[in-house]
């Protein structure tokens, strides 16, 4: 009769099949791909490589014609709770090497189990994937497919609970691209990683289609050009550390405090250099990302979807020591104009942002929104509202500054002035503020005006040169739309002011 000693010894050999160590043909094949194992890309994120994993030992089913014969070690995921810079996590990673990463009926549990434990117990969720959704072996069968899963009911109540990551490091079709959806950060492999609805194979046999795996859902298209990834990296090393960084400037859950660090930056520290990267002559453009490494903690700016609707930038960042969301219009493109995409990519922040507890920084240089057919065919009028909408509803602390133009109801969506009830709003001496475009204005309300004089040119050029004077930043303070006309080189100590002395939520 065998004693526990045995029984143990019997019970690792089982564990160590299931380890890269026992899969060395597994392990070789992903070497000739130039890729790292699934546990190997666990090690590599959490502290100390140590994880504690729960499922090690499951099972696939084995109960139809298609799966009788099936080897799936561990169901082809792993599962698990470690630490990522000292906080615990929940981590799940897909194992391209058992089946394509697929999922299976026990493999599924695993995931929901890990889900619903990052629910309970109030800590992130961090997804490496890398798969093609569900497994045919398992899938083309009712007793296993007419129940459903959870899992989506269960990632959705994560939302705005607990911080939730998607790494997609391989081609991650179907299921994996259903759960990139519902997380807060998406971060992409360029050259490896995809996502789609369906991968090449099955759109080819069911539409007749033939595409790349690139073509149809490369980061270069759902990072840069659909902006349903946050982020693009070259290398899974940068993957992982993006995913780390991330979970940096949130708190475990939404009811835990502000990771607040001390990053050696003094708080009431002045830069000149502001004059010079932000030209008064609103003609001229500029690169606002600048603006926020200057106000911002030294080195702690942190951009997400930097490649898409690049007429706003939203990027984490901290101010002494206190992550914050920045909102900013970018000149460099389109003007900084408000257009669908630019709408929906600070929407998305803004909600993430609030959920999270994090204050909002808006920093405003926007001529408005878009107009015209195409602008009204991307359904702008509505996708305008939910940016209104995700502003009214947030309870952080909010603070705007006026860099240079603040233009009808660009300005409102920008919290400019008392559109939001702002814990702070603030001006540049650049600032100029209006309901529209002067030189529209001009040409709407007093084009007869200036065309029945002498030199029409000339009078138009008079008329706005009138009206620019009205608009200017001091104007702005005369009936308290603004708190202060601030000098730009005390933004940061004014900021950081703000948000120390706000409620934490209102």
């Amino acid at each position: 009769m065998s004693d526990s000693r045995d029984l143990l010894i019997q019970i690792e050999e089982a564990r160590r099949a299931v380890l890269d160590e026992g899969r060395p043909e597994a392990v070789a094949k992903r070497r000739s791909f130039k890729m790292q194992t699934a546990r190997e890309r666990v090690t590599a994120l959490v502290d100390r490589g140590e994880l504690t994993e729960f499922g090690s030992l499951v099972e696939p089913h084995r109960d139809n014609e298609l799966n009788r014969d099936l080897v799936a070690p561990a169901d082809g995921i792993i599962t698990g709770t470690g630490k990522i810079e000292g906080r615990y996590v929940n981590v799940v990673s897909h194992d391209y090497t058992v089946h394509g990463g697929s999922s299976g009926k026990v493999g599924g549990l695993k995931l929901a189990r890990a889900v619903t434990r990052s629910i309970e117990r109030g800590m992130p969720l961090v997804m490496l994937l890398e798969g093609g959704g569900h497994r045919i072996q398992d899938g083309m069968n009712a007793a296993h497919f007419a129940g459903a899963s959870p899992v989506f009911q269960n990632m959705a109540r994560t939302s705005g609970w607990i911080p939730t990551v998607a790494a997609m490091m391989g081609q991650g079709f179907a299921g994996p691209t259903n759960y990139s959806a519902l997380s807060d950060f998406v971060v992409m492999v360029r050259g490896k990683a995809t996502m789609g609805m369906a991968g090449p194979a099955l759109v080819k046999a069911g539409t007749g289609v033939d595409i790349s795996k690139e073509e149809l859902g490369g980061a270069k298209l759902q990072a840069d050009m659909q902006g349903i990834a946050d982020l693009s990296v070259e290398s899974e090393a940068e993957c992982l550390a993006a995913a780390a960084k991330f979970l940096s400037y949130l708190p475990s859950n939404a009811r835990a405090p502000l990771p607040i660090l001390d990053c050696g930056d003094p708080t009431d520290r002045r830069d000149d250099s502001l004059f010079e990267l932000v030209p008064a002559d609103s003609r001229k453009v500029y690169d606002v990302r600048k603006v926020i490494a200057v106000i911002a903690d030294r080195d702690s700016v942190f951009e997400l979807k930097p490649g898409f609707a690049g007429n706003i930038v939203t990027a984490f960042a901290r101010l002494g020591g206190r992550p914050v969301g920045f909102v900013a219009n970018q000149t460099l493109r389109k003007g900084g104009i408000l257009d669908t995409p630019a709408c929906e990519k600070a929407s998305h922040f803004i909600g993430m942002c609030d959920a999270f507890g994090l204050p909002l920084v808006f920093l405003i240089d926007v001529p408005g929104f878009a107009i015209g057919p195409s602008a009204e065919a991307t359904g702008l009028g509505r996708r305008s509202g939910r940016l209104f909408y995700e502003i009214g509803i947030a309870t952080v602390p909010r603070a705007s500054v006026v860099l240079r133009k603040g233009y009808g109801g660009g300005y409102y969506a920008m919290c400019g002035g008392r559109s939001f009830e702002a814990d702070a709003a603030f001006a540049w001496p650049t600032a100029a503020i209006c309901a529209m475009s002067i030189e529209g204005a001009v040409d709407v309300a007093f084009k007869r005006h200036y065309q029945n004089a002498e030199d029409p040119t000339a009078a138009r050029q008079a008329m706005i040169d009138r009206i620019k004077t009205q608009t200017a930043a001091i104007g702005a303070a005369k009936e308290l739309g603004v708190d202060e006309i601030i000098n730009p080189r005390d933004t940061r100590a004014l900021l950081i002011e703000t948000f120390n002395t706000s409620p934490r939520r209102k």
